[in-house]
């Protein structure tokens, strides 16, 4: 049963204590196929996300599949695709011993383009340990990564469909 001093919201029908949680959401002007391509290159979330080193799966962007992160700042820990929905969601788990962090990333079609969001989460029996200090760095760098996510999808975007009218070539005489 809920603690009704506290609040909660629900993943998978399991209840996370708000306190546990931390979510950003912003606008991106590109369809949602284009965030769901770039969330599924791994190996370039670098390239949008300024928090992570290096990431890599070792397998396909489906659920199940295992592989590490490496944040900027820190050392490297295991991770797993729990959930993926094509063109419509994932989330990756995180894990050390006693301790999970969980994101959450899902995009919707909205005029004008996309609506992405990401949602962080903490579990496990040290998350009332370790949550406080990494949800301190995530609040602090999500809002960043939401707007590199949004210049780099819309600036690839842009450079896919370049000279494109209607997605047709257009043609100098």
């Amino acid at each position: 049963m809920p603690d009704s001093r506290r609040s909660y919201f629900y993943h998978n029908d399991r209840e996370i204590p708000q306190l546990a949680h931390i979510e950003e959401s912003i606008h991106i002007a590109v369809p949602p196929t284009v965030i769901d391509q770039i969330w599924s290159e791994v190996d370039r979330w670098h390239l949008w996300d300024p928090d992570t080193k290096q990431a890599r799966l070792n397998g396909p962007f489906a659920a199940g599949t295992q592989g590490r992160i490496v944040p900027n700042k820190g050392m490297g820990i295991p991770m797993v695709l729990t959930e993926r929905t094509a063109g419509r969601s994932f989330t990756v788990e995180g894990y050390i011993p006693l301790f999970r962090i969980h994101f959450e990333h899902t995009v919707a079609a909205v005029d004008g383009g996309a609506e992405v969001v990401h949602r962080v989460w903490f579990t496990g029996a040290l998350a009332f340990l370790f949550g406080p200090g990494v949800a301190k760095q995530v609040r602090q760098g999500l809002p960043k990564t939401m707007r590199s996510l949004k210049a780099y999808a819309e600036k690839r975007h842009a450079a896919l469909h370049d000279g494109e009218v209607d997605g047709a070539k257009a043609t100098t005489a």
